[in-house]
């Protein structure tokens, strides 16, 4: 027998890897509910990565609790779950904040009996302690209350006399007994959750080893997480074959790799000069289709290169037939670790949909990367700004833009769009656009293009909002350094701060296959008691997986 074998149960901090295992969790820790969609739980982990933890037991993720760091004044300020969880991403993560908030606890039913719950309370604790935060804050459910509401009237008084031991509460006692004590009732905190007549009891941990009367002085650490970004203005050009585009794609891709560039991005629809060798005239839709016959082949050639250049490549995007017959514009994002991920247009052009008949995608979210969460918004996407929102919720800091415009007037409004979303967003944007001509392709015959690398506009980012750009009209490569941590920087102590200060009780952008619109929903069942905090019964079914395509 070994003299050391692993641990059967352990808690550590959850990866983006979880994801999946940790919604399959939450429904069995919520049957009948809704759940949370990936890009929900893929925001908690990327938003604060060191205040989700998961229980694992035998390699079985049997345990899960979301936090976030909020501000006092916050904190413990009346709020509801919606409006202080950022809409269930963790996207209210404060870096300076001084209390961590409990966003979600769920533990497997099956495996209650090795107190699971209490592990996961004693990670969140040490968390706090590691940080010198003031406590733990978070909304606990009362699930008894409205059965014991007639009898004992206010939430305040059932609290009360939960307190006394005169009433049992499963969840309240739990949270009692692992050293949390009510400061008052939160109202409408889940409207819907029935069993607590939409209440919850503000439930507080305070840290002993700090001192309440001293005021916080966190601050974001100004450090280097530097990544280099590279964009190619690509000219538009006649190949006599395949391997002849090819080998025009892979010099760029030598060279962005010879500057040790991290990313280097391809314009939408830059595959288009495969259609140059055609001996035929083709009509706009046979032309269409004849280019989704290079999918497969464009897709492992961008795949070898990542590998063998030690680069990921953001390639544009490419006509691709869907499992329904369909055509859309999807962009291929090609790591260097040899995974292929996926991210279709949302939004074609009216141009696109007239000629090419093609047809819009349904999901965007964040490609997780070895340099952390990215996002990609096709062209027209970046002109409607909660796309790029949810990607940012979803943790992305970067957000690549593939382009295609004919002339300056379509140019700028992709080039003003982008540069909004960097600004509102607090994110870089990286813009990528053809130039040139492809006579005798439909709908290709002329090019507009001035790629470039967009910041946000404050004192740690370029004067004007821009790290590098191309000159107009001429193919050529543009290369810039950026430091993600002047994000984290800017979004806590910035100038503005506009993702700290939206307004989560006036507005929000629900989506049909991400966070349920509430008011398009039937009314759900009532919540069960199994919950050790109060958790969204609303979240709805998990998104795909990322797509990982063959190389």
């Amino acid at each position: 027998m070994p003299r050391n074998s692993p641990a059967k149960l352990e808690v550590r901090v959850a990866v983006p890897d979880d994801v999946n295992a940790i919604l399959a969790l939450i429904s069995r820790a919520y049957p009948g509910f809704g759940n949370y969609s990936a890009g929900q739980v893929l925001g908690q982990i990327n938003n604060f990565p060191e205040g989700q933890f998961v229980a694992v037991l035998e390699g079985t993720i049997v345990g899960y609790c979301a936090s976030s760091r909020i501000d006092e004044a916050v904190a413990l300020a009346p709020h509801d779950w919606t409006t202080i969880t950022g809409n269930g991403f963790g996207s209210r993560h404060d870096p300076t904040g001084d209390w961590l908030y409990g966003i979600e606890m769920a533990v497997d039913d099956r495996q209650r009996g090795l107190r699971i719950g209490k592990r996961l309370y004693e990670a969140r604790r040490a968390l706090a302690e590691r940080l010198e935060l003031r406590g733990i804050v978070f909304g606990g459910r009362l699930p008894n209350y409205a059965r014991a509401k007639s009898k004992v009237g206010d939430p305040k008084l059932y609290l009360e006399q939960v307190q006394q031991g005169r009433l049992r509460d499963p969840v309240i006692g739990f949270q009692l007994a692992n050293g949390f004590q009510p400061i008052g009732i939160l109202r409408n905190y889940l409207p819907f959750d029935k069993e607590s007549d939409g209440f919850a009891a503000h439930m507080v941990w305070r840290n002993p080893y700090v001192d309440p009367n001293e005021p916080p002085a966190f601050r974001v650490p100004r450090g280097v997480e530097s990544v280099r970004l590279a964009t190619v203005q690509l000219q538009a050009r006649a190949v006599s074959n395949f391997a002849e585009f090819v080998k025009q794609v892979e010099y760029f891709v030598d060279v962005a790799a010879d500057y040790r560039a991290d990313f280097v991005v391809f314009p939408e629809l830059f595959t288009m000069s495969l259609l140059s060798f055609e001996t035929e005239t083709l009509s706009p839709m046979a032309a269409i289709d004849r280019m989704t016959e290079h999918r497969a082949p464009f897709v492992a050639e961008l795949s070898r290169m990542a590998l063998r250049y030690n680069i990921n490549i953001v390639g544009g995007s490419h006509p691709t037939r869907t499992h329904d017959g369909s055509i859309q514009n999807v962009a291929y994002v090609c790591l260097r670790d040899g995974s292929v991920h996926a991210q279709e247009k949302i939004h074609p052009t009216p141009n696109e949909a007239y000629w090419w008949k093609i047809k819009g995608g349904s999901s965007v979210d964040v490609i997780q990367t070895d340099i952390g969460p990215i996002g990609v918004l096709i062209c027209y996407d970046s002109e409607f700004p909660e796309l790029a929102r949810r990607l940012v919720d979803e943790g992305a800091r970067i957000i690549f833009v593939p382009f295609c415009t004919d002339n300056r007037q379509g140019y700028m409004r992709v080039r003003y769009c982008a540069q909004a979303r960097a600004i509102e967003n607090q994110c870089f944007v990286v813009l990528s656009g053809n130039v040139g001509n492809l006579p005798g392709v439909d709908n290709m015959d002329v090019q507009y293009a001035q790629s470039c690398i967009l910041t946000p506009c404050d004192f740690p980012f370029a004067r004007d909002g821009i790290a590098a750009e191309a000159s107009e009209n001429i193919e050529t490569l543009t290369i810039a350094d950026v430091n993600l941590a002047d994000l984290t920087w800017a979004r806590a102590e910035g100038t503005v701060r506009n993702l700290a200060d939206r307004r989560f009780d006036l507005y929000r952008v629900d989506w049909n296959r991400g966070i349920r619109a509430e008011a398009t929903l039937p009314e759900p069942r009532a919540m069960k008691a199994k919950g050790l905090e109060a958790a969204d019964p609303r979240k709805c079914p998990p998104f795909p997986p990322f797509r990982r395509l063959a190389a």
